[in-house]
């Protein structure tokens, strides 16, 4: 590893000086063991913890097959899949794995004891499978997380209706929180110029799955002019969608938790915002009752805030804490679009507010390739900014999946893989010195 971390390093470096690096046998890699998956049997949720389920183990390379690339990975991220892998809820990923080893001979390779878990990275090709031409070793890169087969029909007018679509690094192994990570060729896409290492890493899951939910057809398919409330506004997936509410000329109504979270929202550029943890909003009377008068309540304060209108769109990911104050508040003929349920999955809401008042509820999940393009093309642009916070090193990642699981952090918390420190990796310093403010707003809270 220490040739290949040379050879990135060096601006001397071809394409045919990475393709000639030997591989080595085995890299370090943020793993779960099959043999652990009861370890939390009988505990809570937040009782589970994940420093003690995640390993940083030496695991072999794998073999590369047709269509894909391995990559040296300079930096990754943790995401909530993360942290859902590493307590093993709601179910364990060894079953996606083991289903997946049964689609062909080459796939059996994800079926191991162990998972290599992790759904974004910064790095460099280091080698590309027979079929990839778009690619070669050298080009530095960050990945999408959609893995797809696309054998059947249905994946061919959006790639997230392939009935073998999956996340890489948390449905398929071999993920980006490791040394050297094994992709499809589909799922990379041009590293950001001005972008460190880890700074780069940091936007790929939230900022696609923003994007298609917020801004796509597929998702709410915003406009100028709406009204959009957004969860956890200053958090990993609700950061990326304030910013493109903002940059597509809607207005965010951001809920957060906390003065200094408020602050982060206010530092994006937004000006309506409810914390609603001060206010004291409670949907659930108990465990079982919700209470509409909190609803009713919540709306007027967004009313407040809108000079009088309800909101178009919610963009919901908090699930049974929050849905049913987010149908209620939505305005007729509205949508709640939904792609998560951090809170609990089983939602409850009051159907007279949804059908009556012709509202709807689309659900969206992660992003097409098409989709993490643009989203990423956004980033590229200096349009939408990075929301790192925090960045640890590979052998903290179960520290760092520790804080998001307990809501610890802000924005997005980054890994350092191979990179021996932060800030490297940067190639446009002109356009960096543009945007340095909005790149470090989640950094200097």
């Amino acid at each position: 590893m220490k040739d290949i971390l040379e050879a990135i390093q060096s601006p001397q470096t071809t394409p045919a000086d990475f393709a000639a690096l030997p591989l080595p046998e085995s890299y370090r890699a943020i793993t779960v063991h099959k043999d652990e998956t009861e370890m939390f049997a009988g505990m809570t949720t937040r009782e589970k913890d994940p420093r003690k389920s995640l390993h940083l183990d030496e695991v072999p390379v794998p073999e590369l097959g047709p269509g894909e690339a391995l990559v040296a990975v300079m930096a990754s991220s943790v995401n909530y899949n993360s942290v859902w892998t590493s307590i093993f809820e709601p179910l364990s990923t060894f079953g996606f794995l083991e289903r997946y080893g049964k689609l062909s001979e080459l796939t059996k390779r994800h079926d191991l004891p162990y998972h290599v878990i992790g759904s974004d990275l910064a790095g460099v090709v280091l080698r590309t499978g027979p079929g990839v031409n778009a690619w070669r070793p050298g080009d530095e890169v960050v990945a999408h997380c959609l893995s797809v087969e696309l054998e059947s029909s249905d994946g061919h007018n959006d790639t997230m209706l392939d009935p073998e679509q999956r996340i890489w690094g948390f449905e398929t192994n071999f993920g980006g929180l490791a040394e050297i990570a094994l992709v499809k060729s589909n799922q990379l896409m041009p590293k950001p110029a001005h972008l460190s290492w880890e700074e780069a890493a940091s936007p790929g899951l939230v900022n696609s799955t923003a994007y298609r939910q917020l801004v796509s057809g597929n998702g709410a398919g915003m406009k100028q002019g709406d009204n959009v409330l957004i969860w956890g506004a200053s958090g990993g997936l609700g950061s990326y969608a304030t910013q493109f509410a903002l940059a597509g000329g809607a207005t965010p109504i951001c809920v957060v938790s906390s003065p200094q979270k408020a602050e982060i929202c206010r530092r994006m550029g937004a000006e309506a915002i409810i914390d609603r943890t001060a206010e004291g909003y409670r949907f659930w009377k108990d465990e079982h009752t919700q209470d509409p008068k909190e609803w009713k309540r919540f709306g007027k304060r967004i009313r407040e805030l809108t000079g009088g209108e309800d909101v178009d769109i919610v963009f919901e990911h908090p699930g049974r804490e929050t849905f049913g104050a987010s149908v209620y508040v939505t305005r007729k003929g509205g949508t709640i679009v939904t792609c998560a349920s951090t809170s609990g999955y089983t939602h409850e809401y009051d159907n007279r507010y949804l059908w009556m008042s012709l509202k709807r509820i689309v659900g969206s999940h992660f992003a097409n390739y098409r989709e993490a393009w643009e989203a990423n093309r956004l980033v590229a642009k200096g349009k939408i900014h990075p929301t790192l916070s925090k960045v640890y090193a590979l052998e903290e990642t179960g520290q760092a999946a520790y804080d998001v699981h307990r809501n610890l952090h802000q924005g997005k918390v980054g890994v350092l893989c191979l990179a021996p420190e932060e800030g490297l990796g940067v190639r446009d310093h002109a356009k960096r010195a543009e945007h340095i403010d909005a790149i470090n707003r989640f950094r200097n809270v």
